[in-house]
């Protein structure tokens, strides 16, 4: 592509039926009790400030002594919370940029992964990756390192090739890959503690059409002797349990469409399904994307969720921990001799793998990782008390929990985890010196 592709989307697309009534036409929102997506979580402050534009966004981190920035509320944990005032983009007038070799995009960073994907692969384009909800900003997934899947595959803050943020003063700083070196690898998973983000360039590659197959009922014993088998045989790979039997319920198998195809009847002891399947079985598969092998683009077949459905009620608790590669069927095997305890208290477990990265606050840093993930049913007393059970038995495999979500985790425990976190921290100072963005959550867990 020679010439600079540009979009500036409507406000139309903005208001579209499902967005987050984040959305809104007004400068402040009404003072109306603010939630997370999945109603675990209420912020200690209704007081939003809905900006229109960056600068806009500068006058109101100036403004106020202390703010937040508030994505789409998708985190189960009080890492963007406040109790003095939020700031958001999300729904604001949005610019997709693509630059004229075609190797990036530059996006506001309040604009949905549901929103960009589409219009990207109709220009030819595609992301690396893209998480199991398609519906959160690109601000909030690269803060707290949310991922997908794919051995080869880094999370989604890794694409991140510049970025463009307000600091504490209401000055708009912007760092490169490029130019900024450790300083840029320092601030893209910023956890909220280093200001407000409001562009984000993001690396691209050519577009591509995926399959999805699912088996079922594949024997642990399988997962234990053939688990680098099983994640090379995808661009993307998933597996789900309840851990309450012997086997993993569900193996969803994500393909490039070019590649050779999954569609063996039967595979490792499990069984090729017949018809799409839910990640919890009982479920209906009505708002998930389309399986049996059909080819689809790369972003509806990457998130395990359509973008104009709701996923789910949203009304579940989600915990998740990152494991070294070299652990992992250690730790999944650790797991699985807890099943009676936590099977009872969940809806579903998924296993990813995802590739190493150089950013200092992701859980990749510098290694590969599997992640063991627990979407739990609403019993908070419960899972309270499940968290430590979980935490301690995946100790021994160097476990860290995943930032958005929720973890009982003992503060001292993240200096182990993240060798750069002092600098880090030298770096909150620089960028905010007053602790203008600070939070219980970051001076407990992060800032001390």
């Amino acid at each position: 592509m020679k010439k600079r592709t540009f979009l500036k989307l409507s406000s139309a697309l903005m208001t579209a039926p499902f967005l987050s009534p984040l959305a809104s036409c007004s400068t402040e929102s009404k003072a109306e009790t603010l939630k997370n997506w999945a109603g675990n979580l209420t912020y200690s402050t209704s007081q939003l400030d809905q900006a229109k534009s960056v600068q806009q966004a500068q006058e109101l981190v100036k403004k106020y002594d202390k703010v937040k920035a508030l994505g789409t509320r998708h985190c189960f944990n009080k890492i963007a919370d406040t109790d003095e005032r939020f700031v958001s983009l999300v729904g604001a007038p949005e610019n997709i940029d693509i630059a004229p070799d075609g190797k990036s995009v530059t996006v506001n960073s309040g604009i949905k992964y549901g929103e960009l994907s589409p219009y990207l692969h109709e220009k030819g384009f595609a992301l690396h990756n893209l998480a199991s909800l398609p519906h959160i900003s690109v601000a909030g997934a690269i803060a707290t390192a949310t991922h997908g899947s794919g051995e080869k595959n880094g999370n989604l803050a890794s694409a991140v090739s510049g970025l463009e943020m307000i600091t504490a003063n209401g000055e708009v700083v912007q760092l490169s890959r490029e130019t900024d070196g450790e300083k840029f690898n320092a601030a893209v998973v910023h956890l909220g503690a280093l200001g407000v983000l409001t562009k984000v360039t993001l690396d691209l590659q050519p577009t591509f059409l995926m399959t999805q197959y699912v088996y079922e009922n594949m024997p642990l014993a399988q997962l234990q002797d053939h688990f680098d088998e099983i994640q090379a045989s995808g661009y993307s790979v998933s597996l789900f349990t309840n851990w309450q039997s012997q086997d993993i319920a569900e193996v969803w198998v994500k393909q490039r469409a070019d590649a050779p195809q999954m569609d063996e009847k039967e595979w490792l002891g499990a069984t090729l399904a017949t018809k799409d399947l839910h990640p919890i079985p009982e479920l209906s598969a009505e708002n998930c994307t389309a399986q049996m092998g059909v080819p689809g683009p790369w972003y509806e077949r990457m998130p395990h969720f359509k973008m104009g459905f709701t996923p789910s009620s949203g009304d579940e608790l989600q915990a998740e921990y990152f494991v070294p590669r070299q652990n992992a069927v250690d730790a999944i095997m650790a797991i699985a001799r807890l099943g009676d305890q936590v099977g009872p208290y969940l809806l579903t477990s998924e296993v990813r793998a995802i590739a190493a990265d150089d950013l200092w606050m992701s859980p990749c840093y510098q290694q590969d990782c599997v992640t063991i993930h627990f979407t739990w049913k609403p019993d908070w007393p419960g899972v309270s008390k499940l968290l430590p059970i979980v935490e301690r038995q995946l100790a021994p495999y160097s476990a860290r929990p995943h930032w958005g979500k929720l973890f009982s985790m003992a503060p001292a425990e993240f200096a182990k985890h993240y060798p750069k976190l002092p600098e880090f921290r030298s770096m909150a100072k620089e960028y905010d010196p007053q602790g203008k963005f600070r939070n219980a959550f970051l001076e407990k867990n992060i800032l001390g």
